[in-house]
């Protein structure tokens, strides 16, 4: 009955709520101790790399200090003291408050404000089984794709892109607002085979120089916000210049002479007073990606986290359909794959 469990190693699979969805080795020691973790090298897309937080996951999860049991707070906010009771405690102390602010103030009053991080699907979404039962407030989602899945879906219509793992089939690929190095190893794994084996173009755009930025062919630093701005700049360029794909716009999209009439007034010069860009870089990314059909967009979420991002997602999506790269294996667009498994 007490026999020890051989070490073993089992397959599962990273519990962030990061795009990646990476593919796991995992070293179990015994029935309570686990060991290595390493990315499945069998995965295609993990391909056997994972982020350093993910690999150390050993240390998490049995370090001394890791909060094992609740909490109660017994001194002034920020004294740093606590005292540890049970988990029926807890639960109890929290139904008598959320109870009394419902009598006082009604249900709506409540907001469970809660996304993913490290829950998964069972625990997260089961906390909307309390929501619906109780007649507290909802929300759409989270922060983090509120701006940027409707100016997404506003250009496709689905939450849906090309296979992430194509990246590694570009001929170039431009990193769009995110920070891949740090927050999504794997998007730099695909970009750097494609380099390698393909000589592919890494095109980075951010607000910073960033570690991604480092690995880059050609690093686009401009003005938060103005996003939008380079995208129909680079537009003018690709209709002036003769790079656009006119039959491929004619079929799969809405463009017309109004929108064209437009973008003519949306030079390099207009953009460049609004980026901080030069005109040379507006235009020489342009011509980069227009003389470049597979061209893969990795676009990010940091550039949507305005005002105006739902605007500037839309109009960066724009640009690989008007260079027909959608048609090209390994070109296109990818922001997340959220609705392809909904599609009807």
């Amino acid at each position: 009955m007490n026999k020890p469990v051989a070490a073993r190693t089992v397959r599962s699979v990273c519990p962030h709520d990061c795009p990646s969805a990476c593919a796991l080795d995992v070293d179990l020691i015994d029935d309570e101790t686990i060991g290595r973790v390493r990315g499945a090298k069998d995965d295609p897309y993990t391909a056997g790399v994972i982020c350093e937080k993910v690999a150390r996951y050993t240390e998490r999860i049995h370090h001394p200090e890791r909060l094992l049991h609740p909490l109660r707070r017994v001194g002034s906010k920020g004294a740093g003291q606590w005292q540890t009771i049970g988990w029926d405690e807890a639960l109890d102390e929290i139904a008598r408050r959320f109870t009394q602010i419902e009598d006082e103030f009604g249900p709506e009053s409540i907001w469970p404000y809660f996304y993913a991080g490290t829950m998964g699907h069972v625990q997260r979404d089961g906390i909307d089984r309390l929501r619906h039962a109780k007649g507290y407030s909802r929300q759409y989602d989270t922060i983090c794709i509120g701006t940027a899945w409707p100016g997404y879906i506003a250009g496709t219509g689905l939450l849906g892109g090309v296979n992430p793992e194509q990246m590694a089939e570009a001929d170039c690929v431009v990193i769009w607002g995110t920070n891949a190095v740090h927050t999504q190893v794997n998007v730099m794994t695909h970009a750097m085979r494609a380099r390698k084996e393909r000589g592919a173009k890494i095109v980075v755009i951010d607000i910073y120089h960033t570690a991604t930025m480092a690995q880059a062919d050609m690093g686009l630093v401009l003005r938060p916000g103005s996003d939008g701005a380079l995208a129909v700049a680079v537009m003018h360029v690709l209709l002036r210049d003769g790079l656009a794909d006119r039959a491929y716009m004619s079929r799969y999209t809405d463009f017309d002479s109004g929108f064209e009439a437009h973008l003519a007034t949306r030079t390099p010069e207009w953009a460049a007073e609004i980026t901080g860009l030069s005109v040379a870089e507006i235009v020489d990314f342009a011509h980069l990606v227009g003389r470049t059909p597979a061209s893969f967009f990795r676009l990010g979420l940091g550039f949507t986290r305005q005002r105006n991002g739902s605007s500037n997602m839309h109009a960066a999506l724009c640009i690989p359909a008007m260079t027909g790269a959608w048609q090209h294996r390994g070109g296109g667009a990818f922001q997340s794959n959220s609705g392809t498994f909904k599609a009807r």
